[in-house]
């Protein structure tokens, strides 16, 4: 019961945004691990991820779900007890239901670039940066309406507004640009291959450049992805590059404040010199 329980508070707990589906399944197995008594916090847990997924999905597709579910009966049981009936008027946790989000799958950004090549008709280099260069890397889980292509999108493409349109409608996802100045010094050398689809060759940026470039932000959904993906980053890396890559970031006194203050919310130290 211990590791399914755990699993359900690292899910609910240990990022800024909730994966649906992450929850509903560590739902499942907590209340299917429940051979003996919830703890008065996870049942109030496992009340509010109830509702969450109910608000997020609607009420139809959460009733899918739930009459679906394996693990449907023991689900009811954990909110037929007496002892969670009792915390009903409890407050537990107000912020999951706006935390919760359907993330981006890595396998809708192939299959848009996989469409965007059949209109390509030369070879067209596409260098991939911002957050879905590090949910392709497998570092980070949420939604976002953007694909940023570095510095801006390859005339090919610029030239073709309606199949760019199209494509986003299509898949909820739009390709706009990130300047490459608000990225750590030598981040070419370091870009990975996504593939090659037919004449479009795809590169991404190194997560560790994307991650530094948001260390030197002062927004706020740039600090929320830094507190979700540096704990599964080597900080030592993360140092590294800091501290050989920044020369021309920290030149800028509104990027060195913000990294200085990311730096301290992140780890209540100074900004590596």
């Amino acid at each position: 019961m211990a590791s399914a329980v755990d699993e359900l508070w690292t899910v609910a707990r240990g990022s800024v945004h909730v994966d649906a589906d992450a929850l509903s399944r560590a739902v499942e197995r907590a209340s299917a691990a429940c051979d003996e008594p919830l703890d008065y916090r996870t049942r109030l847990l496992i009340r509010d991820s109830l509702h969450a997924l109910r608000s997020h999905w609607g009420a139809e597709q959460f009733a899918m779900w739930l009459s679906r579910s394996p693990q449907h009966d023991d689900i009811q049981r954990v909110c037929d007890n007496p002892a969670t009936r009792a915390a009903l008027a409890d407050e537990g946790f107000p912020t999951l239901e706006r935390r919760i989000v359907t993330p981006i799958e890595p396998d809708s950004v192939l299959q848009l670039l996989r469409e965007l090549s059949l209109h390509v008709a030369q070879p067209t280099r596409l260098v991939i940066g911002g957050s879905i260069a590090v949910m392709l890397a497998g570092h980070l889980s949420r939604t976002t309406d953007d694909i940023d292509v570095v510095d801006e999108l390859p005339r090919a493409l610029r030239e073709q507004p309606v199949v760019l349109e199209k494509l986003a409608e299509q898949y909820g996802l739009r390709l706009a640009h990130v300047q490459s100045h608000y990225l750590p010094a030598e981040w070419e050398q370091r870009i990975r291959s996504i593939g090659a689809f037919g004449k479009l060759q795809v590169f991404a940026v190194d997560p560790y450049d994307v991650i530094v470039g948001k260390l030197f932000s002062a927004r706020e959904k740039d600090r929320d992805d830094l507190r979700t993906v540096i704990p599964r980053l080597d900080r030592a890396i993360v140092e590294d590059r800091v501290r050989r890559t920044t020369a021309t970031l920290r030149s800028e006194q509104r990027l060195l404040d913000a990294a200085n203050r990311n730096w301290f919310i992140l780890f209540g130290q100074d900004l590596p010199a």
